[in-house]
């Protein structure tokens, strides 16, 4: 996309936009941590167990694809579950899809804790990732109830701090579980997670939807309405810019754990350290988008972020190209790469349903859907290029830096500054 170029005008919604209440039916605050703990749901289920990969594999007798598969079948069924959620919360509200999704949520981490095999746990995680993508669709869908456009992304840059903050627990409980108690112990530490979660969203959140949307589930009007959200430019360029940068997170999240502990001799407790240290850079990236966001507009901040996305993408391919095999050779670049995820993560999320107030939940799905469906794409290649080496995962965040660096730059400025539809 040029910013020369004009789009033609998406035509109107096949319903009318609800009436937005005067004030939001919770503060500020509470919105912020119920969409920290709402959208911290997806790390803590990826982050948790990631340095159990390779106990996994050993105690269950599975091969590398098998137990890579875990980690495929829960972004695989998130993404396509969120077609199903976002609709669903349109039509009966965020607070009932929010208590289904956390309820059946746990009861599927029971489970995969007590999963007899491989089979039985790529199953149960696929369970799990079908019930997350309805805590992230209503996360996002608050926001957009709650806020317009400009205030949605100070919030959601909160609410993208406080995720941080709870990212920075996962690897390194999930590295001191499974060093001590077994792999199992991981996958429990999940229920009790979402159980806690689940208290918090029925006793602290109240219903933000204005209005329900009683034909939001009729398939005659769905259709169109997804075909009006994806035709409009702003949320092209969002769900490009979060797909592509998430893109390359997954390649490093699915074959780390193989790579720096089995490769490079890292331990499950420092590799836990080390994924702590992205979380942190991660959450300075939600501060910086905060503080850029508000200095220089949304665009701005994206722009910013997407030079850092390159730039780790560059420092990481220049190691690789010079022979260095250490972990801090990878685990420098992707840290520079979280660090600018944290930005495109809290912009792109809010973009894209900024143009659509109501139909927030069935644009957060769409766009969950795009991300989730690029994640699985590119672990499955990576997954297969996997030879015992580096190369797939420095392959995957310089492809994945670079494609974000190019929506960042080229895509999101002339289409940044959104409007409602």
């Amino acid at each position: 996309m040029s910013a020369s170029s004009t789009p033609p005008t998406p035509s109107p919604l096949p319903s009318l936009a609800p009436v937005r209440p005067r004030q939001p039916p919770m503060s500020t605050a509470r919105v912020a941590l119920a969409l920290a703990l709402f959208m911290g749901l997806q790390p803590i289920t990826t982050d948790l167990y990631l340095p159990a990969l390779p106990a996994i594999r050993r105690e269950l007798g599975a091969s590398m694809h098998a137990v890579q598969m875990t980690l495929a079948a829960l972004i695989l069924a998130f993404g396509i579950a969120q077609l199903f959620w976002g609709p669903v919360a349109d039509r009966y509200g965020r607070r009932p899809v929010l208590l289904a999704g956390l309820a059946l949520y746990t009861l599927a981490s029971i489970a995969a804790a007590l999963a007899p095999d491989i089979h039985a746990l790529v199953a149960w995680r696929a369970v799990q990732g079908a019930c997350m993508a309805a805590t992230v669709v209503c996360g996002r869908s608050i926001v957009r109830d709650c806020y317009a456009p400009h205030e949605g992304v100070q919030v959601m840059a909160r609410g993208f701090t406080g995720l941080g903050l709870i990212a920075l627990l996962g690897p390194v409980s999930g590295g001191l579980l499974t060093e001590y108690f077994g792999f199992r112990a991981a996958l429990a530490a999940l229920a009790v997670s979402s159980a806690a979660i689940l208290l918090f969203a029925w006793l602290c959140v109240t219903e933000t939807v204005p209005r329900r949307n009683p034909d939001a589930l009729k398939l005659e009007l769905l259709l169109p309405t997804w075909r009006h959200i994806a035709r409009h430019p702003g949320f092209r360029a969002y769900a490009a810019l979060t797909a592509c940068t998430y893109g390359g997170l997954y390649v490093y999240l699915a074959i780390s754990p193989f790579v720096l502990i089995e490769l490079l001799g890292v331990s499950r407790a420092g590799y836990g350290g080390l994924m702590a240290g992205g979380s942190l850079a991660y959450l300075a990236g939600t501060v910086a988008c905060r503080r850029w966001a508000a200095r220089f507009g949304v665009v701005g901040a994206v722009r910013r972020a997407s030079w850092c996305s390159l730039a780790a993408a560059i420092s990481i391919a220049a190691l690789a190209a010079a022979g260095v095999q250490a972990a801090w050779a990878i685990v420098l670049p992707v840290w520079l790469y979280a660090f600018a995820h944290g930005t495109h993560q809290s912009c792109g999320q809010s973009g894209v349903v900024a143009p659509f107030p109501g139909h927030a939940g069935a644009a957060s799905a769409l766009a969950g859907f795009v991300l989730s469906a690029t994640a699985f794409g590119v672990g499955q290649l990576a997954a297969l290029a996997f030879d015992g080496s580096a190369a797939p995962l420095v392959a995957g965040i310089a492809l994945g830096g670079s494609c974000t660096a190019c929506v960042g730059l080229l895509a999101v400025r002339p289409h940044g500054e959104t409007a409602a539809a």
